[in-house]
């Protein structure tokens, strides 16, 4: 009897503790706390208070519970999801403006945003417009662009096709059939691969949530396979999936045209389909511009008695004899100052935080190199904004983004131009993004009138630039200002190929180089996609090894790498981190809440419809 009284005791405790974490432990999200967004705050001065927040002793808060490195949105959310749950936390910039890649910045009048061009899955009741809700407490805004959101343009030789993407939930379907009458059924099977991967890309995340041993268990045994074809396909490299559906090379790059600086046959079928999934419902961007997102998130933070501190670059993460970290030391100066947290969360990256911010006898230990052999650098990023003295209507300019390349053959195309020596590239660019977002942002003429902004982004290596990396930004010489101009000149001069009236009214140019990235925004080797998205990295068990938690006890990892490159998938390494820290089921809460949202919905659309009748 005995063994059956220690049995319902445990079922018990099993029960009672299951009951308290569904339902009694507090949640950090609620309906309540999301207000109706308030008037944009215009006046620099006020938004620099929030955003310019210089860091020194006196300004970090008593009893601190984290410390996060940047300010990127992975870094934001989790900071904001803990500072909801009750927690002191302190983010910390080595930049003079907190963002990251959702930061800008305005020169001779006009404004940039960094990394971020638009993104989706921000209608009504999305899973990632309630977060954004919940982490900016319902202050963000957001534009809603035409449905005619992306041009591909393939220029073979002489030849130029052009191929439109629509979002709508049926017409994104519809729009590629007409395009490609002869593989109605290749989008058909394409639309029918995006479809699972959406609805089943959180078992990804959950294995990262749940005990590893487990998460090993069920993919070792074939069992998560069984119930999900989400692991097959997210091992399935795009090449092959793309070869399998059709012959015909346009609608492969149609499949694959979001480059990340991994060509299709080495990445993710899953990616790939998922990136065009997300717009399906509609391309967003912030209204008022990026900066919005850091700016009411740091009002969430500091709502809570967190803050969020700039020009605090970390030096080290302290370790303490028992491998557990404790604090960080920041640069202030000559000084190094230690800032203590029994919690140590960093958003800048894996190799910066494994390979430079750990203590050295720390970095050599093996479980360290295990989880960096699982990943590699990713392919630096190089920008190019440009201001024009010109209105959108003046210049011919739209909101839909163009994506140019030169072949239809993206794997051939990134093996040659990657393949090149640093003399070869600059002037055999094969892609490119081009992307208005003055055309994008309802407020630019309001609060920037007259004046209209491009950014071009293309991928590089960063060995190229690699020779410079030592030289002080903007005294690099000119060598290094001559051999990013040919590469800057050549973009500009492809954009005018297709926005002719752009050329007489450039006013402004800057180029972003990967040592411009890696300085501002402390990007490894200047990828602002972060690790590089190869298909290795997500294979079953690769990604439930890729965990927030780390060999290093109290240290966790967020952002992109923890998940997928870009501004959601930055967010959802934030929530998975802070799911991971607070023990918590973070997700549960933001379906419950969405589900909520969505009854509230129809039952207001319920009393109309009877209001009407009567």
């Amino acid at each position: 009897m005995m063994w059956l009284l220690v049995f319902l005791v445990c079922v018990l405790i099993w029960a009672g503790g299951t009951y308290w974490y569904l339902f009694i432990k507090p949640s950090p999200f609620s309906v309540e706390s999301v207000r109706p967004p308030g008037p944009m705050e215009l006046d620099q001065r006020k938004r620099d208070k929030v955003l310019k927040q210089g860091f020194t002793k006196e300004k970090i808060p008593n009893d601190l519970d984290a410390i996060i490195i940047g300010s990127g949105i992975g870094g934001m959310t989790a900071a904001a999801t803990m500072a909801k749950s009750g927690k002191k936390v302190l983010v910390l910039e080595q930049h003079d403006v907190a963002g990251g890649c959702c930061h800008t910045f305005t020169e001779k009048g006009f404004e940039f945003d960094v990394g971020l061009h638009y993104f989706g899955q921000l209608h009504e009741n999305a899973m990632l417009k309630v977060a954004f809700d919940q982490i900016t407490e319902g202050q963000m805004e957001f534009v809603e662009l035409k449905q005619h959101f992306d041009s591909i343009v393939i220029e073979d030789g002489e030849e130029q096709r052009e191929y439109t993407i629509l979002s709508g939930k049926t017409e994104m379907e519809r729009n590629l059939k007409k395009q490609f009458p002869d593989d109605v059924k290749a989008i058909e099977e394409f639309f029918k691969i995006m479809k699972i991967t959406a609805r089943q890309v959180a078992l990804l995340g959950i294995v990262k949530l749940i005990p590893q041993w487990l998460a090993l268990f069920l993919i070792k045994s074939g069992i998560a396979d069984f119930c999900s074809s989400i692991f097959r396909l997210s091992e399935s490299s795009a090449t092959d999936v793309n070869n399998r559906l059709t012959s015909n090379k346009d609608l492969h790059m149609v499949f694959s045209y979001y480059f990340y600086g991994v060509p299709p046959k080495d990445s993710s079928c899953m990616i790939n389909a998922l990136m065009l999934h997300h717009f399906k419902r509609g391309a967003y961007y912030p209204k008022g511009g990026a900066s919005e997102i850091p700016f009411h998130i740091t009002k969430v933070i500091e709502k809570y008695g967190g803050r969020v501190l700039v020009r605090a670059p970390v030096s080290r993460i302290l370790v303490d004899k028992k491998g557990a970290a404790y604090g960080v030391t920041v640069r202030k100066g000559d000084e190094h100052v230690e800032v203590r947290a029994p919690v140590i969360i960093s958003n800048c990256g894996i190799f910066n935080t494994f390979q430079k911010l750990l203590p050295p006898e720390i970095q050599v230990k093996p479980e360290i190199q295990s989880r960096l052999d699982m990943l590699r650098p990713g392919k630096a990023s190089f920008l190019l904004f440009s201001g024009f003295d010109a209105t959108e209507e003046e210049l011919d300019i739209v909101s839909t983004s163009i994506w140019l390349f030169k072949s239809n053959d993206m794997d051939g195309m990134m093996d040659e131009f990657f393949g090149m020596s640093k003399d070869e590239a600059p002037e055999n660019i094969p892609m490119m993004l081009l992307t208005f977002p003055s055309a994008k942002d309802s407020t630019s003429q309001i609060r920037h009138p007259g004046k209209s902004t491009m950014t071009i982004l293309t991928m590089v290596n960063y060995e190229w630039f690699e020779e410079w990396k030592d030289s002080r930004v903007r005294k690099r010489g000119d060598d290094y200002f001559n051999y990013k101009m040919r590469f800057a000149n050549h973009l500009f001069d492809w954009a005018c190929k297709h926005f002719p009236k752009l050329r007489d009214k450039l006013v402004y140019q800057e180029a972003a180089t990967p040592l411009t990235n890696t300085h501002y925004l402390g990007c490894n080797q200047g990828a602002i996609y972060s690790a590089d998205h190869n298909l290795a990295r997500y294979y079953s068990e690769a990604n439930a090894r890729n965990r927030c938690d780390t060999p290093v006890k109290n240290l966790y990892l967020s952002g992109q790498d923890m998940f997928s490159c870009g501004i959601a998938g930055a967010l959802h390494g934030g929530l998975l981190c802070a799911a991971t820290i607070l023990s918590y089921r973070v997700y549960i809460d933001l379906m419950l809440l969405k589900k909520q949202l969505k009854w509230k919905k129809a039952k207001e659309t319920a009393r109309l419809e009877k209001l009407k009748k009567q």
